[in-house]
């Protein structure tokens, strides 16, 4: 199982994946944006996705993103 946080406070742009959703190694997961740049979250292994944010949503550094199983 991998947990996928956040790098930084930022504000979720866009979810790319839904829960359930098969992801590999190097998959966008989210985009975040910050100071007017998009940043994308990429999966760091190859699973299944579960979802912890929608978009529109507010994250401080640390927060779970995702978890891939």
């Amino acid at each position: 199982m991998a947990e996928v946080r956040a790098e930084m406070v930022a504000n979720v742009w866009k979810v790319v994946v839904a829960s359930g959703d098969t992801v590999d190694d190097g998959d966008t997961l989210v985009i975040l944006e910050s100071m007017k740049m998009e940043i994308p979250v990429l999966s760091e292994d190859a699973g299944v996705v579960t979802v912890k944010v929608a978009e529109g949503d507010v994250v401080q550094e640390g927060d779970l993103l995702a978890v891939i199983e």
